[in-house]
């Protein structure tokens, strides 16, 4: 047996986008928190930068699903990369709080763009098994966060945040340059010029009436429980061990990288997993081993030092990576007719749970503090994952 799973060229193609795309974001993305803390911002005003960087991706996933009838999808993609280079410039010359907040919303906008677009072209590729193809899509980004973290807070510490910002928009045209001649010639559905928006309705009528079924929905809402939960570390993971553990910027940097590294190494094991398991089973499974080690992290947050922050975190992320990468193998198997829709919805979920997730812990962390925050998401996480298990199987 090989020790890498089977990765088919279509998947590994889009991976490789996704990657080099967060890459260009990882460099500055995990310490951004820091970043605001040193601009002043307030606990709420991080959270209402997340919500208004999630927020766009829900609202503009239907659209470029609509879009994606008419142009390629490659096409988006790269408009959406691009996206993130020209968001990056911005961090650099905007002073103006409302401009500021402008260029989240259209970090938001670009987001939709690449996620929806490399799903519907995922979604409508003849995979062997979707769960694997996924587990490669969403381990993309750890694999990129295993190395940019580290280089990032090299040129973090020695140039500032300015320096990752401009790093981060070279990358960027880099990688729009990959995905269009390494995609740009793919079609693996043909276009449709005359899909309009009745036709645009009447997909999602037929969508919508399969998700309502129980065999999707209830695994999905599990799902979406777990997103809840992960716009709640989002905004306040990082920023609960500055406040509550007092450790310094540089110590934070150092073991956020080490996290990313050794979890890009765990994810190998998890999309064998993955391989074997039911996209029911993996995403009960993981939305109870998420619940779990957050209401441990609450629990132990005073406590922890650096073995036993590692070890929660990766099981913490484990669960919601096997989560979410059964949540899009679900819905890429019982909605493949409608590969556009469904790679919008599948967009949809996770930016609209962070979104609601930052929220949320925006406006309650005030009289909760971190502890209570991270118990109760993982209790809530726990009593939907237990409670939708037991009324499916009834």
């Amino acid at each position: 047996m090989p020790f890498f799973p089977k990765i088919e060229k279509i998947t590994r193609d889009v991976t490789i986008s996704l990657f080099l795309l967060m890459f260009g974001y990882r460099i500055f993305s995990l310490y951004f928190p820091l970043y605001l803390a040193n601009k002043g911002f307030s606990l709420p005003q991080v959270g209402y930068t997340y919500l208004f960087i999630y927020l766009p991706i829900a609202f503009f996933s239907p659209i470029v699903g609509f879009l994606n009838h008419r142009i390629k999808p490659t096409t988006l993609a790269v408009i959406g990369i691009l996206g993130y280079g020209i968001y990056a410039l911005g961090m650099i010359f905007i002073k103006n709080l409302a401009v500021f907040y402008l260029c989240q919303i259209v970090l938001g906008i670009s987001a939709a763009l690449f996620f929806v677009s490399m799903r519907a072209i995922l979604i409508s590729s003849p995979l062997e098994n979707y769960n694997r193809a996924f587990g490669w899509f969403y381990s993309a980004p750890y694999y990129a966060g295993a190395v940019a973290p580290v280089i990032g807070a090299v040129f973090i510490l020695k140039f500032g945040f300015i320096s990752v910002f401009i790093f981060s928009v070279a990358i960027q045209i880099l990688t729009a340059i990959y995905c269009f001649f390494k995609l740009g010639r793919k079609e693996i559905k043909p276009l449709d010029k005359y899909f309009n928006f009745k036709s645009f309705s009447h997909n999602y009528e037929i969508v919508f009436q399969k998700i309502k079924k129980r065999d999707i929905l209830f695994p999905v809402l599990i799902s979406f429980s777990v997103l809840l939960l992960s716009g709640f570390y989002q905004g306040f993971g990082i920023l609960s061990l500055k406040d509550v553990l007092y450790w310094s910027q540089n110590t934070i940097i150092v073991i956020t990288a080490m996290l990313c590294f050794l979890f890009s190494l765990l994810s190998i094991y998890l999309i064998r997993r993955l391989e074997k398991l039911k996209s029911e089973k993996s995403i009960f499974q993981g939305g109870i081993i998420a619940g779990i080690f957050s209401i441990l992290y609450g629990a132990f947050l005073p406590f922890l030092n650096f073995l036993s922050f590692i070890i929660i975190n990766l099981f913490q992320s484990g669960g919601s990576f096997i989560c979410d990468s059964g949540r899009s193998g679900l819905v890429s198997q019982k909605l493949k007719e409608n590969s556009e829709e469904a790679g919008a919805i599948d967009t949809i979920f996770s930016p609209l749970g962070t979104a609601l997730g930052a929220l949320i812990s925006g406006i309650i962390i005030g009289f909760l503090g971190y502890q209570l925050l991270f118990i109760l998401g993982g209790v809530f996480v726990v009593l939907v994952g237990a409670t939708l298990s037991k009324v499916a199987k009834n």
